[in-house]
Parts: C-alpha cells; sequence; structure tokens
C-alpha cells in the first residue's frame, strides 16, 4: 500500500507547476514530502487527511492500485469538466493561501464606524473557519436599537478569506438580501499569539441611496472556542462616547485624514 500511495501521490502532482509548488501550498517540508513520493515513509493520518483535501480525493482513494487510481481520476476529470479560467484562480489562490490562514481561525469581534448610521460604531460577531481545506468566514451584524435595545435589523454575510503577500484579504456576500459584497484588507499579526487586526472595510451604505464608503476596521480576537450566544448579545451599534466601546479600539477605526495625504490609509496596531 506504500508502494501505491507514493505513485498515486507522484501521479497527482502532475496536474500541478512542481512538487515544490504543491508543498507550499500545503504547507510540508519538501524534504519529508520526498519520502512520501520514494516510499521510505508514509504520512500521519494528520497529513494524509490534508493532502487529500488537496488533491480532492478520499484516502481508500489513493491508496488504490496505480492503474485503478488513474482510470478513476480520468473519470472523474471527464464527469466534472475543468473548471473556468477565474473559477480556477480562486481555486489557486485559495490553495496558496492556506497554510499561513490557519493561525486566524476562531472567532472575533468587528469593529468599524457604520456606514448606514453615521457617528456610530458596529460590532459585530467573526467566525474564521476551514471547510474541504480552504478558509472561509461567516460574519453577523446584528444591530439593536430603541429604548429597549430590541433588535431591529441583522445582517448575515459568507465569505472567503485569503493570506496573499503578507495581506489578509476577506471578500463576502450578504447572505439573507444577496444585494452586496464588502471586502476587508487586513494587516496580520507579527506575534505568536493573535490579537487585534485592522486595516479597511469597503461597503455599501443600506440606506436609500446605497451610498459607497470605507472605513478603518479593526478584529478583534475572542478565541477557537467560546460563548458564542454571549458575543452575539455583546454585538450592535454604540455611540463611540458611551465608553462601551475600548479607547484603543476608538483610535484604530478614527477614520481622521492624514494632513496632505491624497489617499486612505488603514491604521497599523
Amino acid at each position: 500500500m506504500q508502494t501505491n500511495l507514493a505513485s498515486n501521490l507522484y501521479y497527482l502532482c502532475g496536474f500541478y507547476p512542481s512538487v515544490s509548488h504543491v508543498c507550499r501550498t500545503v504547507g510540508i517540508n519538501r524534504t519529508q514530502f520526498n519520502r512520501y513520493l520514494a516510499a521510505r515513509a508514509r504520512p500521519s493520518r494528520h497529513m494524509l487527511s490534508r493532502l487529500c483535501d488537496f488533491f480532492g480525493v478520499e484516502a481508500i482513494e489513493i491508496h488504490l492500485p496505480p492503474d485503478q487510481f488513474q482510470k478513476l481520476i480520468s473519470l472523474r476529470k471527464r464527469v466534472h469538466p475543468e473548471p473556468a479560467p477565474y473559477v480556477e484562480q480562486i481555486n489557486a489562490l485559495q490553495r496558496f493561501s492556506r497554510p499561513d490562514m490557519r493561525k486566524y481561525l476562531g472567532y472575533y469581534h468587528e469593529y468599524y464606524h457604520s456606514m448606514s448610521s453615521p457617528g456610530q460604531v458596529i460590532r459585530g460577531i467573526v467566525h474564521v473557519f476551514e471547510h474541504q481545506g480552504n478558509v472561509y468566514f461567516r460574519k453577523i451584524e446584528h444591530i439593536q436599537g430603541g429604548s429597549r435595545q430590541r433588535v431591529s435589523y441583522k445582517f448575515r454575510y459568507t465569505g472567503a478569506a485569503f493570506f496573499l503577500d503578507d495581506r489578509i484579504f476577506m471578500v463576502d456576500a450578504e447572505s439573507l438580501t444577496q444585494n452586496e459584497i464588502t471586502q476587508m484588507i487586513l494587516f496580520p499579526t507579527y506575534k505568536n499569539k493573535v490579537g487585534r487586526l485592522s486595516g479597511l472595510i469597503l461597503g455599501v451604505s443600506s440606506g436609500d441611496q446605497r451610498r459607497i464608503a470605507c472605513s478603518r476596521f479593526v478584529m478583534e480576537w475572542l478565541g477557537s472556542d467560546i460563548d458564542l450566544r454571549k458575543a452575539i448579545r455583546a454585538c450592535g451599534l454604540f455611540d463611540p462616547a458611551s465608553g462601551d466601546v475600548d479607547a484603543g479600539i476608538l483610535a484604530l477605526i478614527d477614520n481622521s485624514t492624514m494632513e496632505g495625504s491624497a489617499l486612505f490609509y488603514a491604521a497599523a496596531t
């Protein structure tokens, strides 16, 4: 079975630019991967799962005799035609960014100045997670209003996250109304522990004029295992002067512009 695995891994690598490309994308040491290709070592269960996710095969399939495995892959390619070039480009970006994005899996509170309620700060909840080898996120903005803080409206977003050339890119769509796409670009953290990630968010106001707006944006790490209901209850729309939002976060999302600057820049943490 180890010889079968080695031959099948070598065959699958032929669909990619190089073995080095596969190693970089999966996040595996090239020397160790060469041992798998030479049948001198077997991957751990965790590593085998990562390899199978990357190549889009099952663990039981990758141990088949090479002739059976190649027929299986050939039939699968006929049943599932090659994706359009732009789809493959997105898939390639996901594969390339996945190893670096794993550090950021978990829950966050997001903060930025509301595009629909000027002068107010939104606190929402963001969950960054891995699914079938790619990194995605869900976002809920639970906006409250009125004297008794009853829920007035709620937005839900789903999207994909990419780590490309030392920046985190997050693109989502409003999943209830399907009428909006938002993009966030963030600085990564250079510390061992994720704390606050800052950057910019570009979106559209939900008002009648549908104005296009950009705001400084912060995601604050909550953890990978949290009381989700409590975190959502803490979300809402806040007056910056109320004391409900940390002063350090308010400083990072302050949308003041630099005198003499022709561009609007993110504030680095």
